[in-house]
């Protein structure tokens, strides 16, 4: 990895980790923005941290450019030593795949996909070498899947699998975007699943849908009133399929305010899961249920 440093206008110092999406770069990017904010530099007003890169913002009335750049480079030898270990969480993350609202949904724009005569997630299987929808399901929900970044929409997670780089599901995004994308759709694009945290346009392939509110400004829902937007960078997903019966009940549990998501504090060791994989993740997962 090599980091790229470059200014972004007179305020903002944009820092890139890597070229391409890794937890190796994840890690980096976190300990270097933590590292900034530990250091309170005079001058900086916003850390926004980003999938494999960091934005910071700064008042260069208070810093000078240069005199911040230098700041943030007197850090990274000191993210390259930072043990790749974060404190976290495995959230566990209701889906109901092949569900009527984003059927309807990818129907009504099959002239901007890749192969109209397919639904979304029938040519994420394909193009990805499964032989059924079933198997893919079993593939995209089977491992765990790592918060990258929290943006873009309020609230949203990009989404990175916890798998060898090989066995990553990868989808492109459609040829054109859509003007509507159901709240709370299960979208996948490029390598990046997300949550789509509000209705509104996109063109990530559709998979599914959640009832598991995600964002909520009003902070009315029982597991969001102390904080608007669920997901952090570093926390962790594990989907789980559900069927229609199931999914129902779940909406009426969240408007009852009797849903309560199963959420795990966890610690996650970057060494030791690229060390074994799939071991690590049954362990999490084991985490996820104990």
């Amino acid at each position: 990895m090599k980091t790229r440093y470059s200014f972004g206008g007179d305020e903002h110092v944009f820092v890139e980790i890597d070229e391409e999406m890794s937890l190796e770069a994840f890690f980096k990017s976190l300990s270097m923005t933590n590292a900034v904010r530990d250091a309170q530099i005079r001058g900086v007003t916003e850390i926004c941290p980003a999938n494999a890169s960091f934005q910071i913002k700064f008042d260069p009335d208070v810093i000078s450019p240069d005199d911040m750049l230098a700041e943030i480079k007197s850090l990274e030898k000191q993210a390259d030593k930072a043990d790749p270990v974060i404190n976290t969480r495995i959230i566990e993350i209701p889906v109901f795949y092949n569900d009527p609202w984003t059927h309807e949904t990818l129907m009504r724009f099959r002239e901007r996909h890749q192969d109209p005569k397919s639904t979304d997630i029938e040519y994420g299987a394909r193009i990805n070498g499964y032989g059924s929808v079933a198997d893919f399901i079993a593939a995209h929900s089977g491992s765990p899947w790592f918060v990258s970044m929290v943006g873009f929409v309020a609230g949203l997670p990009f989404l990175y699998q916890m798998v060898e780089r090989g066995r990553q599901i990868q989808v492109p995004k459609y040829l054109r975007p859509r003007t509507d994308t159901p709240k709370l759709t299960v979208g996948h694009g490029g390598c990046f699943s997300c949550i789509y945290s509000v209705r509104g346009a996109g063109g990530y392939q559709m998979f599914g849908i959640t009832p598991m509110p995600i964002y909520d400004p009003e902070q009315k829902i029982s597991y969001l009133r102390d904080f608007m937007c669920l997901f952090n960078p570093g926390d962790i997903v594990k989907w789980k399929p559900i069927g229609r019966e199931e999914y129902d009940q779940a909406v009426a549990d969240v408007d009852a305010g009797r849903f309560v998501p199963t959420i795990r504090n966890v610690t996650f060791d970057l060494a030791e899961f690229n060390r074994n994989i799939d071991a690590y993740n049954a362990k999490l997962l084991e985490a996820l249920h104990a």
